[in-house]
């Protein structure tokens, strides 16, 4: 019979080698090597933690064949055009101005300089409080039924999200009483000021080159679809002017004669769940014509308008659909729950996350989160004083372990799709609201249009990990670049 006191005490002593804080620290008779700890603990450790995810992967929520998809559907702003980060802090800069000199806030707030990596989208802000905050997926609901939370979902959201954080960090270190409410609706206001009074139009349009990224990428996704029979349509809210200087710029003149249907200023999200706004059309100067709109026609422009005139008049209708669009309420949600299109959301923050999933020390300390995780789930009914000195050391390490994981994100608020071990709500609206999701709508690129996205099996809390592709989504199975290039 095994002595468990005994084997307890020993298999302790050998899990603190791996801890940073105990490694080193026993030595002679007590140590055990990481191999007999393994096989003390197979699964407790954590199969090795994959860096092959690639950036330009098409991640699957549902099942996809794109044999089936005849015509595709694109947002403009940060799908068919990706903004570089000058973009938010033009309007960080405008809109903290806009609040001092228009909204009389102290002239102190100017100090505060936009910072790039600070907020993240899907944060939650507590209008009556003045917190900004990641929510998980499993307690919004309950957060919702109490004080009044507004959801940052859009990536424009991000310079309001950081001046809603510094005018709330002004007042309060300055001792300053304010009321949280009425500086939220001033910082909204002056953020609507930005785009109302069409700054951020004036300023891409005056420099294309500094705002606008990935230009021939988009000429080439758009080209490899006409040039296999699809159709294609675009359904945007920005004006045509601003829309007309930025496909120039990144596709060219004769941009147009790519899409089927072209429609702007398509007030989204009411374009998609209300049938009151008719369509019109707009000139070659842009100037609004007053015709009765009785087909939707190839090389016209189209206003306004709603999504119920529109699949009367081109019969798009169910999975034949695909639509891409960066905000999963305004771009996707009535698509996905009504009407039956296919939607494909656009994340440009898959990028860096990648890169920081791949990185070493991500992989370390993700596998020593785990198996630390594991160790006091198991160990937590020993309650003899060493045995719980040891489990209050390790539950204080794996409290460091995610504070350094999240950091390794961003230091503020982590991934913009895990709060702790949980989802983020960001996350599941993700899953809830798109059949697949990607970085940017070149990763279309890397797959042929025959091509099926099948979504991973991952398992549940109550079911074991069967196979390999259900712990490295995104690798395995996974067409890459250099596998796929001869489809460029």
């Amino acid at each position: 019979m095994i002595n468990f006191t005994g084997w307890w005490k020993c298999t302790v002593m050998s899990l603190m080698l791996l801890s940073n804080k105990y490694r080193g620290s026993y030595s002679g008779d007590m140590i055990i090597d990481c191999m007999s700890l393994c096989c003390l603990f197979p699964d407790l450790i954590p199969p090795s933690v994959c860096n092959l995810l690639n950036s330009s992967t098409i991640y699957a929520n549902n099942e996809v064949s794109l044999a089936e998809v005849d015509i595709y559907g694109f947002d403009y702003d940060y799908t068919l055009a990706l903004y570089s980060d000058a973009l938010n802090t033009m309007i960080y800069n405008t809109a903290r101005d806009f609040l001092i000199e228009h909204f009389k806030y102290p002239e102190g707030i100017r100090k505060y300089d936009y910072i790039p990596n600070f907020a993240a989208r899907g944060l939650h802000y507590d209008i009556q409080k003045g917190l900004l905050m990641k929510i998980d997926a499993f307690h919004y609901i309950q957060l919702g039924t109490g004080p009044k939370v507004k959801q940052f979902m859009d990536i424009f959201s991000i310079p309001e999200m950081t001046l809603l954080a510094v005018a709330n960090d002004f007042f309060i270190s300055n001792d300053i009483e304010y009321d949280p409410e009425h500086l939220y609706k001033d910082v909204s206001e002056a953020i609507g000021m930005v785009h109302i009074k069409g700054y951020m139009y004036k300023w891409i349009m005056q420099d294309l080159e500094k705002y606008i990224l990935g230009g021939d990428e988009t000429y080439a996704v758009l080209h490899r679809l006409v040039s296999h029979g699809k159709k294609l349509f675009l359904i945007t809210n920005s004006p045509f002017s601003f829309v007309d200087k930025g496909m120039r710029y990144m596709v060219g003149k004769d941009w147009r004669d790519f899409f089927d249907v072209v429609i702007v200023q398509a007030d989204k999200p009411h374009f998609f769940n209300d049938c009151v706004k008719p369509f019109r059309r707009l000139d070659g100067n842009g100037d609004l014509q007053w015709d009765k709109i009785n087909s939707l026609d190839k090389g016209q422009i189209y206003k306004q308008g709603n999504l119920y005139d529109f699949l009367r008049l081109t019969g798009w209708r169910g999975s034949s659909v695909l639509y891409f669009g960066d905000h999963l309420y305004s771009d996707l949600a009535d698509l996905m729950l009504r009407h039956g299109w296919r939607t494909g959301a656009i994340v440009p923050e898959l990028d860096l996350e990648t890169k920081v999933v791949n990185t070493e020390q991500y992989a370390q300390s993700l596998t020593w989160l785990q198996a630390l995780t594991g160790l006091l789930e198991r160990m937590q009914m020993h309650r003899d004083s060493q045995s719980r000195e040891v489990l209050q050391d390790w539950l204080k390490e794996r409290e460091e372990l995610r504070l350094r994981t999240k950091n390794l994100f961003n230091p503020q608020f982590g991934s913009i799709f895990r709060t702790c071990h949980n989802p983020t709500y960001f996350s599941r609206r993700l899953c809830r609201f798109s059949d697949v999701y990607m970085a940017s709508i070149s990763c279309l690129l890397n797959y042929d249009l025959s091509y099926t996205f099948y979504p991973r099996r991952t398992p549940l809390q109550h079911e074991a990990p069967l196979w390999m592709d259900q712990l490295c989504t995104g690798c395995m199975k996974t067409p890459f670049l250099e596998e796929m290039a001869h489809i460029r």
